[in-house]
């Protein structure tokens, strides 16, 4: 998925799916952090996983009637599985750290995952790492503890959500990475969204989880909702998968952090929180750092096949 010598490269274009596909995640983000009041957070992620699953069977399902059946066959099954696993623990951290921190601030520590990338590769894959890289990582750790502000109380043990969702994620992209799987992006969005499905159903199943009654009492306004979301994180993922096909992923990545200026203005507007200097001057930095590591990470991996799943949402 290299678009640059594409005749349908349309960097211009793939910038404006970017931009769009922020607004999706992050009004997604804050219509979970408002749902979550009134229905069971697990609910709600099962939901959209769900709906995802449904989606791309459809699609992939009119595919297969126009002659193209082989999109439903994945050539790395258990890969498929681990991959979707770790986006279902990651999206789990999301769902459930937005409840507890606003969005704009959750958002911003949780897209310190090109940094983490960056700590991982060095430690994990031994691989080098050039001194500016780990500048960043330092810095974008820098711009997360003004953010966090240890020992002021401000966010308390929540912001081990976003922090444990950018580790699970960038686990995520390094084994993507270092097993560089040839998949379609519409077989690989249909498997993330069927394995967080069964594994959930399984969970809201067999777990000590009350489903029907939380449900019998929702009202018509969060059913649909709820049916919101799951619109929302699909149409999200395919903007992603558009974009791609129109300008390389190096021109892209820096747009994605557009979601946290979205996030803070549906946070001002919606939920009446407006981040402060210091939180402002920590996701300036960590925004700098992060968009500077993803650039770098897709510039070193520019031979290698381009995963549909930059975004954990």
């Amino acid at each position: 998925m290299n678009p640059a010598s594409n005749p349908r490269h349309r960097p211009a274009l793939g910038i404006a799916l970017i931009l769009l596909m922020a607004a999706c995640f992050a009004s997604m983000d804050s219509t979970i952090r408002y749902l979550g009041a009134f229905l069971p957070v697990l609910l709600i992620l099962w939901a959209r996983y769900s709906f995802q699953a449904l989606a791309m069977l459809i699609w992939l399902g009119s595919q297969a009637l126009r002659g193209k059946p082989g999109q439903f066959r994945a050539a790395h099954p258990k890969f498929q599985a681990v991959r979707g696993l770790l986006l279902l623990i990651t999206s789990a951290m999301s769902f459930y750290g937005v409840q507890y921190m606003p969005v704009a601030e959750f958002t911003a520590i949780n897209m310190l995952t090109p940094v983490v990338v960056t700590l991982l590769a060095a430690t994990v894959l031994h691989e080098r790492v050039s001194r500016l890289r780990w500048a960043l990582v330092i810095g974008g750790f820098i711009g997360a503890l003004i953010v966090i502000r240890p020992g002021s109380g401000l966010f308390g043990w929540a912001v081990l959500f976003p922090l444990a969702g950018a580790l699970t994620y960038a686990s995520f992209q390094v084994l993507t990475a270092k097993l560089a799987a040839l998949e379609s992006p519409y077989t690989t969005h249909f498997y993330t969204g069927m394995t967080g499905s069964v594994l959930l159903s399984l969970i809201l199943a067999f777990g000590p989880f009350e489903v029907l009654a939380p449900l019998r009492a929702a009202s018509a306004w969060q059913l649909g909702l709820i049916a919101f979301i799951g619109l929302l994180g699909t149409v999200g993922h395919l903007l992603l998968i558009l974009a791609l096909g129109l300008a390389p992923t190096g021109t892209l990545m820096p747009f994605v952090y557009t979601q946290i200026a979205v996030a803070a203005t549906i946070g001002y507007f919606v939920f009446g929180h407006a981040p402060d200097g210091y939180a402002w001057l920590g996701m300036g930095v960590l925004s700098a750092c992060g968009a500077t590591s993803a650039w770098l990470n897709v510039r070193r991996s520019q031979q290698s096949p381009v995963s549909v799943d930059t975004i954990a949402d």
